[in-house]
This record gives C-alpha cells, structure tokens and sequence, in this order.
C-alpha cells in the first residue's frame, strides 16, 4: 500500500507538468521550436586545430553577458528522490520504467506497462527542449553501433549484464569511428567554451523536452533540466493524471556522437535538438523510462517515470567545433547553464526488468 502511494504520488508531482499547460502552452504560436537541423556550414574563418580544408565556424573566445530579466523557471525542481529499485528481493512497485536501455533493433524489456510512448516529434506534440547536456559514453546500448567493443581515444569502464564489470561501475559504451591513425580522431581541438572534453570520444547528447516548458521565451533553456519540465506549473492544481498523460508530455531526444577534428563534420544549432538529416535521426527507437545519469543504477530507480524517449540508433561523427558552438550559444542563455557545460557521468546499462516491454521503432524515410 505504501508503494502504490509512492507511485500515485509521483504520478502527481510529475503529471502537474501537464495542467494548463496543454490549455494554454499548446495553443500558443510560439510552442514549435526548430528541431530538425543539418547542413554544413558557411566559409568562415578557422577556429583552433584542425584536420580539414573545410573553413570551422568563427567561435569567439567570450561570449555577451546573459539575457537580463526575470527567470521564472528557477526553482522549479520538485526534487523527486530516487527509489530503492528492488524491495524483499522483488521490483519495488513503485518504480515506472528506467532508462537508458538496449536499443537494438528487436530488443524488447520484461515491464509490463499500459501506456505508450510519443511515436511522432516532439514539436507535433506540443512539447520543446528545455535543456541540452551530455554524457560520457553512450547509456543507451545499440549493438553494433555502440556498445562494449566500441573504441575511443581512451577506454570507458562498461557494464553489461552479464559482462566483465560490477553493476557499480559507471556505464558507458563507444562507438566503432575511432581509428588511431587517422588524425581527426586523435588531433585535439583548442576547446574554448566546453569543458573536459576530447576528440575521439564517445558522447550521448540528451536533449529533455516538455510541454510545460517555457517554449520560445528566454527562459526555455534551463539548468538543472527539471526547472524547465516543470516552468509552467500551477503547483495548487493537482489534476488525476495517469502515467500516459505523462509520457505524452514529457520526453527526452537521444544521440550519439563520436567527436572529430575536422570540420567536414560541422553541424550548427546543435542545442536546438536531434540531428535529422540523412542517416542521421532516420532510424529510432521509441519507449517510455525514467531520467539517468550517475546517480541511477540497477539498485537506486529514478522516481521521474514514465517519460517518453526517442534515441538515434545509430552513431555519427561530428565536429569538436559544433559541440564548442553549442556551449557558447549555452552560456548566453538567461538561466546559468555552466553545470552542463561538460560530460556527466553515465548510468549502468539498467536491466530488463526496469525496461518497459512498449518499445516501437520510427524510420523516418521507410524501412
């Protein structure tokens, strides 16, 4: 009883993201973002070491100082503690279902859930990002696209149920781009803006999207992320939300990266959203989990479940420069974002009985 009190509590504190929102927010004409990006960039004048003759994008070394006004999505967070996954040797009943997850084509989790993820993009929905961060190594497993052969200029301790190291270890995989001796990949990059980050390496970028966001003002972007999932909250209107009015109004985009240096591989308005262009965001897998991050693993649940995600099977290269573009363009924003400028910790790969059994696939261009 205490569990099933634990999950209708969650429930509401989470779902009040979907009150007024979708009255108000909805309808406004400001709610679809530019999401789809792509394209290479202008001749511009070369910024820092590179391995290309394409002309990088011309990053200032500083930025302007932050928009002025008043951010009224700080505070936001309801700070939802994380739950015991497992209770008397069984899953605890009130944890939703986790990600990140296996991915790969077929793979289906052992949860039994109701609800079902979006299936279309996020701004036909109604929902925009609030947030852009990234993650050392992939969460998400995709076999042979990430996954514990993948390589990078240094090795990321893995876990895999059933592998080499113990589920306390930090999850990461890589992807199969890297070649030693090739100089794109091991060429390091005059960072200005990100912080902590190398060429050759693996990357998954999440990009958090909310129908209660604060879309298209300068309050969208938002650091931690929960302060812009929850930005437009009546906190006294507690509406009786089911966890599919939840996954239909909140998601998280996936993808990853091997970062380059070499500008063949520029990519502008990287904090805008998933890449969609090509081969790049054609092939996804769709579910409904929870948030990640080092703190989660296969013994500590997160508690903001069920959320859907959308995850690029694939992984793609792209440039030191697209990344450094998008933390500069990070520390204009009116909310500080400097906690975000870096790679965050990975959860371990969470095992099937926290995976929602709902996984759908969506091939943009037919499969």
């Amino acid at each position: 009883m205490v569990a099933l009190t634990g999950v209708i509590a969650v429930c509401c504190i989470i779902g009040v993201v979907m009150i007024g929102v979708l009255i108000s927010t909805v309808n406004s004409a400001n709610m679809a973002p530019t999401i789809i990006i792509g394209g290479s960039t202008e001749s511009a004048p070369s910024m820092g070491s590179t391995t290309s003759s394409v002309a990088g994008p011309d990053i200032p070394d500083t930025v302007p100082s932050v928009v002025s006004g008043d951010n009224y999505c700080a505070g936001k967070n309801p700070n939802i503690p994380n739950l015991e996954c497992i209770i008397d040797e069984m899953t605890n009943p009130a944890v939703g279902p986790q990600a990140g997850s296996n991915i790969t084509r077929g793979y289906k989790g052992e949860m039994d859930v109701e609800y079902e993820p979006i299936t279309t993009p996020y701004y036909q929905a109604g929902l925009c990002p609030v947030n852009v961060h990234w993650h050392l190594g992939a969460e998400h497993y995709s076999l042979g696209e990430f996954d514990e052969n993948g390589k990078g200029i240094r090795e990321i301790e893995w876990y895999l149920e059933g592998g080499k190291n113990s589920e306390d270890d930090m999850g990461s995989f890589q992807c199969y781009h890297y070649d030693e001796t090739d100089p794109k990949f091991t060429k390091q990059y005059d960072w200005k803006h990100c912080v902590g980050m190398e060429v050759g390496q693996t990357y998954e970028v999440h990009w958090p999207h909310s129908a209660a966001g604060a879309c298209g003002t300068p309050n969208q972007y938002q650091y931690p992320f929960y302060d812009g999932v929850f930005c437009n909250i009546d906190m006294e209107t507690i509406p009786d939300l089911t966890p599919q009015d939840i996954a239909y109004n909140v998601g998280v985009q996936g993808q990853v990266f091997t970062v380059v240096n070499d500008e063949a591989y520029f990519r502008p308005n990287l904090m805008r959203g998933m890449i969609v262009d090509g081969e790049m965001g054609s092939d996804l897998a769709i579910y409904t989990g929870s948030s990640t991050g080092s703190k989660r693993s296969n013994k500590i649940c997160s508690a903001y479940s069920p959320v859907t995600w959308q995850v690029d099977r694939k992984c793609h290269m792209i440039s030191a420069s697209s990344f450094d573009m998008m933390c500069a363009e990070m520390k204009m924003q009116r909310d500080d974002m400097t906690q975000d400028l870096f790679p965050h910790g990975a959860r371990p790969l969470v095992n099937g009985q926290f995976v929602a059994n709902n996984q759908e696939t969506r091939k943009l261009r037919g499969e």
